[in-house]
């Protein structure tokens, strides 16, 4: 991670669920039934808690007595300023730059709730190369995300396919919540995760943000 990266985005984690049309119709069923009944008419949010943060070019270790681990490629939106019921049209304004996020984690039986046993393991939040100022990405909604293990082509998506936008996602969080400088929203992961093993190697890429990478390795046994 950069030094501009790391003292930009050094608040909080956010995490948006379902953020991308194809995941959620194939939701849309499961939504359907107790105790959901619809579904989500507002952003699902998850925190990503520090111990998470990880860079590019660092492990991520792969936990003992786990069956799955599943990377993440997402595009990451660094706030720049503080952000209060901002309307959609003014939203951006407050962004300071993006970066790739790969955010990690083992699989899910609830998008409604994410477990924080699933989401929040050491390790499990990589973000970078490096900060790219919102000034030079001209629409963050068409931006093209791939995924890659040891180099081969596993996932690829756009950010035009979010359910709502990064406008729309600042907008309406910061109405019930306010965003700090450094708060960083990492804006959903496609449908289509992988699974990954110790000594993959996983890289994100995102469309004039660079390639983020990351190695897989074994956890340590406890002596």
């Amino acid at each position: 991670m950069s030094r501009a990266l790391h003292d930009a985005a050094s608040g909080t984690l956010f995490g948006v669920a379902l953020n991308y049309q194809g995941l959620l119709n194939q939701r849309l069923a499961e939504f359907e039934q107790p105790p959901y009944q619809k579904p989500p008419v507002k952003p699902v949010l998850f925190i990503k808690t520090p111990n998470t943060r990880n860079g590019h070019g660092q492990p991520v270790v792969y936990p003992q007595g786990i069956e799955q681990l599943q990377p993440g490629p997402a595009l990451g939106v660094v706030i720049g300023k503080r952000a209060t019921r901002v309307s959609v049209d003014n939203a951006l304004s407050h962004v300071a730059g993006y970066t790739i996020v790969n955010e990690f984690s083992l699989p899910e039986d609830s998008y409604y709730r994410p477990a924080v046993k699933a989401k929040c393991r050491d390790g499990f939040c990589a973000l970078g190369p490096e900060l790219v100022p919102a000034a030079q990405v001209a629409d963050p909604q068409q931006l093209s995300i791939k995924l890659f293990i040891n180099g081969q082509l596993r996932q690829q998506n756009s950010t035009a396919n979010m359910v709502r936008s990064v406008a729309q996602l600042i907008a309406e969080i910061s109405e019930f919540m306010t965003l700090h400088e450094g708060d960083v929203l990492i804006t959903g992961t496609p449908e289509g995760r992988v699974d990954v093993l110790p000594g993959d190697q996983v890289e994100v890429e995102i469309s004039g943000l660079g390639r983020l990478t990351n190695s897989i390795v074994a956890a340590q046994e406890k002596r």
